[in-house]
């Protein structure tokens, strides 16, 4: 079970490193509790992250999911590791 959660924080860095990438944010900024719009993130930035999200994990993340709700980038995280577990399942 602890392995998972150790899973969980390489996901969550893994998921952050894109959005630093493809967002072209500082890694310093891109904490859990920064929100899209303080990461000044457009939406082609969350799709070019969505995006590469697909390419780099093989799996296929709808836009119209749940990301619209997501507060942060925790929550974003979040939403995006649960297609990625439904998907590797």
């Amino acid at each position: 079970m602890e392995a998972k959660v150790l899973d969980r924080a390489e996901l969550a860095n893994q998921i952050i490193d894109v959005i630093v990438k493809e967002g072209m944010v500082d890694r310093e900024k891109a904490t859990l509790d920064a929100t899209i719009e303080s990461l000044d993130l457009k939406s082609i930035d969350i799709v070019m992250i969505l995006t590469a999200i697909e390419d780099k994990f093989d799996v296929y993340i709808p836009m119209d999911a749940p990301f619209h709700d997501a507060k942060n980038i925790g929550d974003l995280i979040d939403a995006i590791a649960a297609y990625i577990d439904k998907e590797k399942s």
